[in-house]
């Protein structure tokens, strides 16, 4: 892996702690486009790429994610009943999409992935804050029913979940944001996990992968990125109680809708 490439990674890796910490995401909608692009750069094919940038970057979100849910914890703001049980069902439904996304074809993948985060910010977008005088959704079945399917979705996309369920606990399980941002970041621990086992069972035995990895798992791609982003995490969990909620709500919107249009290929059909 050549030097530039090195710098790239590790620079991504900031700004995707960064993000998780304030955002409550894992940085899918950092870490894919710029490791699909490394891959490439380097000779892998686009199908196998999109899958490795996937499945190292769940590995990513594992660590990532941790630190961001106990700087959140710290602040009391992680609703953990809720968290665990969102994240052990969309574990199992991760692990699923990610048997099935070895499936899919490459180019369909990409655009995939695009298309539910950017439909993730439109949605935040246009629809209404929850009111603050509603009272959160109390409720394990409901979480179990948002879980599983949430994970199936991340797990073919190659996403820790946040960029999906902040709106769903948002507009749907009526969490205030800081809340939905801090129990997010809980639920993506398991979320991970799940699509991470699901991208190395499944890519063991495929050819073309690039060298040092594990199934879809690229080995030295991810400890450029944890090296940088597990510490900013934390960084990033400070400053987003620092933020008013509406703020951290547009800056969360924005990034969901530049990403999404990017791995979509609107701005390279824009030139």
């Amino acid at each position: 892996m050549a030097l530039n490439h090195i710098i790239a990674l590790l620079t991504t890796g900031v700004g995707v702690g960064f993000a998780s910490g304030l955002l409550g995401v894992g940085g899918c909608f950092i870490m894919v486009p710029v490791q699909y692009w490394i891959y490439t750069a380097t000779g892998v094919p686009a199908e196998v790429a999109i899958k490795v940038a996937f499945g190292t970057n769940l590995l990513v979100v594992l660590p990532t994610a941790a630190s961001s849910a106990w700087g959140h914890s710290r602040r009391k703001a992680v609703w953990w009943r809720a968290g665990i049980i969102l994240g052990i069902c969309g574990m199992v439904g991760s692990f699923g999409g990610a048997t099935i996304a070895s499936y899919l074809p490459g180019a369909g993948l990409k655009i995939a992935f695009g298309a539910v985060i950017l439909t993730g910010g439109i949605r935040m977008l246009t629809a209404r804050p929850p009111r603050v005088t509603e009272s959160t959704k109390d409720s394990p079945w409901l979480w179990a029913a948002w879980g599983i399917p949430t994970g199936v979705v991340t797990g073919i996309i190659g996403i820790g979940g946040g960029v999906l369920m902040v709106p769903i606990m948002t507009l749907a399980l009526k969490f205030k944001m800081h809340h939905a941002v801090a129990t997010s970041a809980a639920m993506m621990m398991f979320t991970s996990l799940g699509g991470v086992i699901g991208y190395i069972v499944n890519g063991l035995e495929v050819t073309g992968l690039p060298s040092a990895s594990i199934g879809y798992v690229h080995i030295w791609s991810w400890l450029a990125l944890a090296a940088t982003s597990v510490p900013m995490a934390q960084v990033g969990a400070r400053t987003a109680h620092l933020l008013p909620a509406k703020q951290l709500r547009w800056i969360f919107i924005a990034v969901m809708l530049c990403m999404g249009l990017k791995m979509i290929g609107v701005f390279n059909w824009l030139g």
